[in-house]
């Protein structure tokens, strides 16, 4: 989903330089993410079980971001995506909020895989719940900073 997401973000930050660029950089994203995704997913699960959990948090939004968005910058510039700074800037963004979400979920018990894991169906059923929770803690936190 989340190489689908990001493959759509770069085919619109392209598409003012023409459809073949929308559609090369649409298409180097989803190879790419494709390819990646399992390995970021892991190392996310990972740090949702790193206590105190802010430390995790800080290292799935720093460390994780940071080394995906170079690999990913080097690989489209090796491509020659034409809008390839706009397009960085919306899968940053993307991220920011994708991985702090994922980390909510994973420390719930949703979106993992191994031992004590559950179906995709089951963990897709509660992902509604989740955003709504996730977005109160979002929009809590924005009104105590205010």
């Amino acid at each position: 989903m989340s190489s689908l997401v990001r493959s759509t973000l770069f085919f619109v930050a392209n598409l003012g330089a023409g459809l073949p660029a929308a559609r090369s950089a649409f298409l180097t994203e989803i190879v790419f993410r494709s390819t990646t995704a399992g390995f970021y997913g892991a190392l996310t699960q990972a740090f949702r079980d790193v206590r105190p959990v802010w430390t995790g948090t800080a290292a799935g939004m720093v460390v994780l971001p940071v080394t995906t968005h170079l690999l990913e910058f080097v690989v489209h510039d090796w491509r020659g995506t034409e809008r390839l700074g706009e397009s960085i800037a919306l899968s940053v963004g993307f991220t920011a909020l994708s991985t702090s979400f994922n980390l909510y979920a994973m420390r719930r018990g949703a979106l993992t895989v191994g031992d004590g894991s559950q179906s995709l169906w089951c963990d897709l059923r509660r992902v509604p719940r989740l955003l709504l929770d996730f977005s109160r803690i979002i929009v809590r936190g924005i009104c105590r900073f205010a």
